[in-house]
């Protein structure tokens, strides 16, 4: 099977998860890195699944891009 992931780049590291496998995630210090910790967590969470005899999820998700009109990159902060 082929999950989508989300690699999300934090201040230090590169947190990764899979929106079809909930609690399956990785962090990584460079996007290498989490992308093969992700494939392993995958593998993992799966097997772990299957052990317990719980329905493997069929993946569902997917991922697009929007384009916009702004073209400044900028950065928002946003108070709490």
């Amino acid at each position: 099977m082929r999950y989508a992931i989300v690699i999300e780049k934090g201040e230090s590291n590169y947190g990764a998860y899979v929106p079809d496998l909930p609690g399956c995630v990785a962090v990584g210090e460079t996007l290498t890195e989490v992308r093969r910790l992700i494939e392993e967590a995958i593998e993992m969470h799966l097997e772990d699944m299957q052990e317990n005899q719980q329905t493997i999820p069929v993946p569902v998700s997917t991922c697009e891009y929007v384009e916009t009109r702004c073209t400044k990159s900028t950065s928002i902060s946003f108070s709490g």
